[in-house]
């Protein structure tokens, strides 16, 4: 064999054991028993502590100095391998060990003190994974800003400076689009009970209009909404209110965007670093297309309004263009989940400095809470009422995942021009899915991005696929477009 070739099978059984702990995360948020929290933590820690030794085995320092990559691929093999392998050399094994355990805990407790409204009772935890946080970022960035470093995880090549650029550059165009909207008459909402096995069922036919290869996935319910795995086991999972079936229905939705582009990548790429989505940035832009750009069109709402009609009955909503603007009806409510489309990236703006200044120790946890509230009220014009509406309704920080919030608003960056250049490509698209049919949308994304998973650097995959280097103008005019009809200013 080769040094490329030892490489490849020794990365095979990586990401096979990581795919692996990604199925214990899975089990521990759908249907672990709640007895079982401890060990799991110590399962995931044990299993994070052989992965980090793989990842910085000695042996691995030889193979990437002799390899020879034989293509194209071979050489993004390599780029993915490198960077994971010099990431992974700058943190101690001990502290890789710790976090994984230490956040796997936290999940539990923060989950607990969700339910209590007890922001005091989970500040300890809290506290701690801020500061095994601080530590990682600190090793990664070697003297450089550890956020920076963390948010390199999830966004390659991105830095806390160019998000804040581009979050000042968006600010002013959706507060001014805000403004106009609350400021005229809102449409008319659904009313009524929707029964959670009726929804359940027309969200598993959302999931197959969206392209969900059943064979290769599943379907489940979690406080949280999330999809897991890649290749041939991605997992989905979606929450029922049965006062809101639009809860159920574009969680899922947006889930299966993730999902769609793990089962579209080649699989020719399974079980390598290429065989997965490049960033959370190009994830997203996947999800929140599937979920806003594509799902709440007008088109599709009219296909989807019948099947309610069907499924449910009468609900208070009259004819297909009422439905279409209740789907999109902009309110300032408190959960970044369920916001709509003017207010979403205000919500992660928010996110993003609070969080920001929390790894760079600007923001001590213990005035996490009150900082949160004054940062709502000014944002949004509402005082929080409970926590769980509050700084306890994410689960990110209990999980540790600093850096990734900024991905979602990038995702509807990158959504914004995708569709921009799909629609361009596809003329007949509203028409399609006027009868439910969304194939050529979501053909489309896997030709052009979904099916090279990490073959392209983030923006340099979508570029690609859109002709024009990426900007948040397309969704800007997209959302003053939309919201200017719909609300007629």
């Amino acid at each position: 064999m080769s040094a490329f070739d030892e490489l490849m099978a020794f990365q095979r059984q990586t990401e096979a054991l990581a795919q692996v702990g990604g199925r214990l995360g899975w089990d521990q948020e759908t249907v672990m028993p709640e007895g079982a929290a401890g060990q799991r933590a110590e399962e995931i820690g044990a299993l994070e502590g052989v992965l980090h030794s793989r990842r910085t085995d000695p042996r691995l320092d030889g193979w990437l100095k002799a390899a020879k990559a034989p293509d194209a691929a071979g050489e993004a093999q390599l780029r993915l391998i490198r960077r994971s392998h010099a990431r992974t050399m700058k943190v101690p094994a001990k502290l890789a060990e710790e976090i994984a355990t230490v956040m796997s805990l936290a999940q539990g407790v923060w989950a607990e003190h969700r339910a209590k409204e007890d922001v005091a009772g989970f500040l300890p935890t809290l506290r701690r994974v801020v500061e095994l946080k601080r530590q990682e970022g600190a090793a990664l960035a070697a003297g450089g800003d550890p956020y920076d470093a963390l948010v390199d995880d999830y966004e390659p090549g991105m830095t806390g400076a160019a998000i804040a650029a581009m979050f000042d550059a968006m600010r002013p165009r959706l507060v001014r689009l805000r403004e106009k909207v609350l400021g005229a008459a809102a449409p008319k909402g659904v009313v009524g009970v929707f029964p959670a096995e009726a929804q359940l069922a027309l969200s598993r036919e959302l999931a197959t209009v969206f392209g969900y290869d059943w064979s290769r996935g599943r379907v489940d319910l979690a406080v949280h909404p999330f999809s897991s795995g890649s290749g041939h086991d991605v997992r989905i999972t979606t929450r029922v209110s049965e006062t809101d079936p639009f809860n159920c229905f574009y969680s899922t939705i947006h889930e299966v965007g993730h999902a769609a582009y793990e089962q579209g990548i080649d699989a020719a790429y399974a079980l390598t670093p290429v065989g997965q989505g490049v960033s959370m940035g190009v994830h997203e832009s996947q999800s929140r297309s599937y979920e806003n750009q594509l799902g709440r069109s007008r088109a599709f709402t009219g296909w989807l309004f019948g099947r309610m009609r069907e499924v449910f009955g009468a609900f208070g909503i009259a004819d297909a263009e009422g439905f279409y603007r209740a789907v999109n009806r902009v309110h300032p409510g408190y959960i970044r989940t369920e916001a709509d489309e003017v207010h979403y990236n205000l919500h992660i703006m928010m996110r993003f400095d609070l969080e920001r200044a929390l790894i760079r120790g600007e923001l001590d946890v213990a005035d996490l809470e009150a900082a949160w509230n004054e940062r709502f009220r000014a944002d949004f014009g509402v005082a929080v009422d409970k926590p769980s509406n509050g700084m306890l309704q994410d689960v990110h920080w209990s999980c540790g995942l600093f850096g990734y919030f900024p991905t979602y608003t990038l995702g509807n960056v990158y959504a914004g021009c995708l569709v921009k250049a799909l629609r361009g490509d596809l003329p007949g698209l509203d028409g399609q899915m006027a009868d439910g049919d969304v194939t050529a949308a979501t053909g489309w994304l896997r030709e052009r991005l979904q099916r090279h998973g990490g073959l392209y650097e983030p923006r340099d995959v979508v570029r690609r696929a859109c002709g024009f280097e990426p900007s948040e103008g397309p969704l800007l005019d997209y959302l003053e477009a939309k919201f200017g009809a719909i609300y007629g200013v």
